[in-house]
């Protein structure tokens, strides 16, 4: 008998099953969906003022759509068959711009089957309404944080025909940061933990709880860290790469540094899961002879001496970076960085020129490198990773003329003038 996913609420939560949607004529054991079907907090549906096209077998449309389902915090397997009547290429994007599926082709009248894991999170902990994460500002009605799970489809003719949502327990790889890590919601902003999700096949989940302007004691402070231990069981992991902020005059000194690093390794191995320190990216500073100059001062090495006396792993994203940007080159690595003249997206009437944050090709190349570090630490979960792609070699970039990705709309709580994010 096909599963169906049920949304029942029972002393205040949100239970869920497995579920199915189908466009168009829906068989037994599903969920039809039609141009009516409109996401409430209590039903499944096109979401953000978002309706495609619902013909007999497809939901497609000529611009990006939504699609949300309410669901309880957890994990969730997502098989999504794709195509239209229309040949399509189809990007999904999970949550607050989390890269699931990149440019799935299909022919007109075809499909392609694809299944992705990701994660739902609320800012409860342990379902303690009065012991939450303190979140900022830009986080209030993010799509990170709230009781449904949002997708969106988008391309060129974007369409699926069918998808089902089902809850999952899967190993799942939690991420501590900052601005460089986040999902970043807005165009063209973006951070390697949200292109990280692209290179794994199902059976491993990544719940990304980086967070812009944090250090690695104010997201201890904030009640993220505690967070992510009442959720990290025996076997999931937590990648760590703090340094941006903490290097800021007053903010965590490198002695305070190392011993909050070794808390964290401590705290992690005490719920049974492996900790990875990730070494905070270069920014664009280059010398004369076009070297990448060291702009974090001691807290990059200092990683490295807490992973070596601690035995922990390492993923030297800073040593990867540096490699990366010089393969690009000054001039080149510029396109990997926020420098758009102005009026070059929505809402930007002023120039970007930023030497710290990242665009989509940017936080791309570095996941890449993240995922060679996997590879290169012989972390267990390498098994996991996308077959379809082959391993990285930071010397040798992805050319940036080769590379696009579909942009996401900006949200609707988004502030009318573009602002750049904290570190």
């Amino acid at each position: 008998m096909k599963r169906i996913l049920l949304l029942v609420l029972v002393a205040g939560t949100l239970v869920a099953h497995a579920q199915k949607f189908v466009c168009g004529q829906a068989k037994a054991g599903s969920v039809q969906l039609t141009a009516a079907s409109l996401y409430t907090a209590t039903a499944p549906g096109f979401d953000l003022n978002t309706v495609p096209e619902v013909a007999a077998k497809s939901c497609s449309s000529d611009k990006p759509f939504f699609f949300s389902v309410p669901v309880p915090e957890g994990s969730y397997r997502v098989t999504v068959v794709l195509g239209a009547e229309r040949a399509s290429t189809t990007t999904v994007w999970a949550e607050a711009r989390r890269l699931m599926l990149e440019k799935v082709s299909t022919k007109a009248k075809g499909s392609v089957t694809r299944s992705f894991d990701t994660n739902v999170r609320v800012p409860e902990i342990a379902g303690d309404a009065m012991h939450r994460v303190r979140l900022k500002p830009r986080e209030i009605g993010n799509l990170d944080w709230d009781t449904k799970l949002t997708l969106e489809f988008n391309g060129e003719h974007p369409g699926f025909r069918s998808l089902t949502i089902e809850p999952i327990k899967e190993p799942t790889i939690y991420l501590a940061g900052d601005s460089t890590v986040v999902d970043q919601d807005v165009e063209p902003w973006a951070a390697w933990g949200q292109m990280l999700p692209r290179f794994f096949r199902t059976g491993v989940v990544i719940a990304n709880h980086a967070e812009s302007g944090e250090t690695i004691r104010s997201f201890v402070g904030e009640q993220r860290f505690a967070k992510v231990m009442s959720l990290i069981q025996p076997g999931d992991y937590l990648f760590m790469q703090f340094g941006h902020n903490d290097q800021k005059p007053n903010a965590v000194s490198i002695d305070d540094y190392k011993k909050l690093l070794i808390d964290y390794i401590e705290k992690t191995r005490a719920k049974g899961a492996t900790p990875v320190l990730v070494t905070s990216m270069n920014r664009h500073t280059f010398d004369a002879e076009g070297k990448v100059t060291n702009s974090l001062a001691g807290y990059p090495d200092a990683m490295r001496e807490v992973a070596a006396a601690q035995h922990a792993a390492l993923v030297d994203l800073n040593a990867m970076s540096k490699t990366l940007f010089e393969a690009m080159g000054p001039e080149g690595s510029l396109k990997a960085f926020m420098h758009y003249p102005a009026n070059s997206f929505p809402n930007q009437a002023q120039a970007i020129s930023d030497d710290t944050h990242f665009n989509v090709y940017g936080a791309y190349e570095l996941a890449r490198c993240v995922v060679h570090g996997i590879r290169k630490a012989k972390l267990p979960l390498r098994k996991r990773l996308s077959k379809e792609i082959p391993d990285f070699d930071p010397s040798k970039p992805d050319p940036q003329e080769n590379f696009s990705l579909p942009a996401t709309p900006i949200p609707p709580r988004t502030a009318n003038v573009m602002k750049v994010p904290q570190v």
